[in-house]
């Protein structure tokens, strides 16, 4: 597997999520398509969706809902398509959508594994490769962003770091579409800083790439300590993603009663 084929599995992959397509991404003009969501996109991408505006780095593709569109057009052909994802000029976007009843809701970047720094990195402790069925105990809160209880189906495969008898690590991959497998890691708060999410994230990366999928990684911007274990393990920034929810989604977010997708 090449960075060139890995990159273009998730630009097809990309492409199923706002239906569009794959060498729309390569364009240098902004793409304007209609926003759906298909039977084959990312499980975790859930209904209504506004518009969702993604980037590979080379323009931006705009995937909204025809009430929007012409809100939408203008944004991405007003500003450069980097600055869409920033403010101050996405205040723009979400002060024509608020009447409206949207808002700008989810901002993420997303990592693929680059094949020439990819390798297996050790911390220290014992790792296990982690099957399905050993995470029926696992569904807790210090391993909610490895595991995921409301999709267990999907938590196929994981690795863990252990100190003895202890799990002190653990990283999940959920199976959110055909070709790519999303990673997700948590460590216990005094076993950090010592090498062991690197360890995991690698570790786990490499079993997927045996298993003929994808591996990819998702953070906030903001969340450095996220950033710094994704890039120290081998993955390379490839894709930014934003999505325009209700205005009622976007309140129960923040409410923290609702989970992101």
């Amino acid at each position: 597997m090449t960075n060139e084929e890995i990159l273009r599995t998730a630009m097809k992959q990309s492409a199923l999520d706002i239906n569009c397509n794959a060498a729309d991404f390569l364009c240098n003009d902004p793409v304007i398509v209609r926003s759906g969501v298909g039977p084959d996109a990312r499980k975790y991408y859930k209904e209504p969706i506004a518009c969702n505006l993604v980037s590979y780095g080379n323009n931006v593709v705009a995937s909204v809902r025809d009430a929007y569109r012409e809100i939408v057009e203008t944004y991405v052909k007003k500003f450069p398509f980097y600055h869409c994802f920033e403010t101050p000029n996405l205040h723009w976007l979400n002060e024509r959508m608020a009447p409206l009843g949207q808002k700008v809701c989810f901002m993420a970047e997303y990592y693929l594994p680059d094949v020439e720094k990819l390798c297996a990195l050790s911390c220290g402790y014992e790792l296990r490769v982690l099957e399905q069925a050993d995470f029926w105990d696992m569904y807790k809160p210090e391993w909610s962003n490895a595991l995921c209880a409301d999709r267990k189906e999907l938590d196929v495969l994981g690795m863990g770091a252990y100190d003895g008898g202890k799990l002190v690590g653990l990283a999940g991959c959920s199976a959110d579409c055909d070709t790519m497998w999303q990673i997700g890691v948590d460590v216990l708060p005094e076993y950090r800083r010592r090498g062991v999410a690197a360890a995991l994230t690698s570790g786990l990366a490499l079993e997927i790439v045996e298993r003929g999928k994808v591996p990819f990684y998702c953070s906030a911007w903001s969340n450095i300590r996220s950033v710094r274990n994704a890039v120290k393990s081998g993955f390379i920034p490839a894709w930014v993603e934003m999505t325009v929810k209700p205005e009622s989604v976007v309140e129960e977010l923040n409410q923290g009663t609702a989970q992101s997708g």
